[in-house]
This record gives structure tokens, sequence and C-alpha cells, in this order.
């Protein structure tokens, strides 16, 4: 290395690292990994000499990792050092209370930097979100918020908004007056 730079695991010394997506870790740096957590140092590239270092992980998957450690695509030893304290959050099709609650938040949060101001969410609207499978859980609500409000005339995000950035609406529901109501409240 040309110059000193500190990597992750080094900025994160005293902290917690979030790991994200660990289940597709290929298995070469899944040992690397083990290997960090066990020994509690890091050798740095370019570096003489291992570099200690105490570092919380929280790691998240949407992959079974139970599945992958019997398929031979995860470590068990790594999988049993991370697995200390396991939590399940279901998506989104299953935490149908958050749905509405999650598109005002980004209506809020990108009203502001999109439009200037914070937005709302009209009634009509509501039934067609909470009727969504969302299988890209809470990044495609984020990213069908964002895309309505880049065409987005109004103070609200209706029904008429939404429906054809929902790639499962099927062309009955889009037709469907009681989805699609004239007008935003």
């Amino acid at each position: 290395a040309s110059e000193r730079r500190a990597g992750r695991f080094e900025l994160a010394d005293g902290g917690t690292l979030f790991l994200d997506e660990i289940g597709e870790l290929p298995l070469d740096l899944q040992a690397k990994l083990l290997r960090v957590l066990q020994e509690r140092e890091i050798d740095r590239v370019g570096g003489t000499r291992p570099l200690p270092v105490d570092v919380r992980i929280v790691a998240a998957t949407n992959a079974d990792l139970g599945r992958s450690v019997e398929e031979g695509r995860f470590r068990r030893d790594l999988y049993y050092r991370l697995a200390v304290v396991p939590i399940r959050l279901p998506p989104l099709r299953e935490r149908e209370g958050d749905v509405i609650l999650l598109a005002r938040h980004f209506l809020a949060k990108y009203g502001e930097q999109l439009k200037g101001r914070a937005l709302s969410l009209a009634k009509d609207a509501e039934p067609l979100l909470l009727s969504h499978a969302w299988p890209g859980n809470v990044r495609e609500l984020q990213n069908v918020i964002q895309r309505a409000l880049l065409k987005l005339a109004g103070p609200r995000v209706g029904a008429k908004d939404l429906i054809a950035l929902l790639p499962a609406a099927t062309a009955q529901e889009r037709d469907d007056p009681r989805v699609l109501i004239a007008g935003t409240t």
C-alpha cells in the first residue's frame, strides 16, 4: 500500500460494525472474517504486525443461514460465532402496520429533499400500499415513494401516483375503481 488507510474494522474499533448480506460473503472471506472475530485482531494491508480491534458485529441477511450451512455455502463455525443473539425481523408484508408509517416517513424525508417541503399520503393510497406484497421490503417501498415524488405535482401522493409504480399491480387492479379513486383526499 502506498499510503496508510484505516479499514472498516479499524474504524469501528471500540464500537459496532454492521455487515449487511453476510449470507452472500464468499467462503474464502468467511474464513478471514472468522479469524478476525476469534483473534480480535486484523492484518492491515502493507502492515508488519497484527492490529488489535474491539468490535461488536451486527450482521444481516435475507438468506436462511442454517440451510446455507447445511449446503456448504456458509461456514458452520462462523454461523455460530455470529448467531449469539439472533433477531428475526419479519418482511414488510408481515408488518402491515409499518407500511403506512414508513411511507409517511419517506414522504416527509424525500419531500423535503426533492420538493422542499414534507408531503402527505392521500387516504386512497393506503389500500394500494397495504395490498402490495413488497418483495423488496423497505427498500422497495422507499424507491416507490421516491419515484412517485419525482412526478408529483401536488402536495399529496395518491393511488393514481403509485399504481403504475407497483409492478405486481395487475391490469384488473389498475382498472378497479375501489383502488383508484378519482382525485385525492
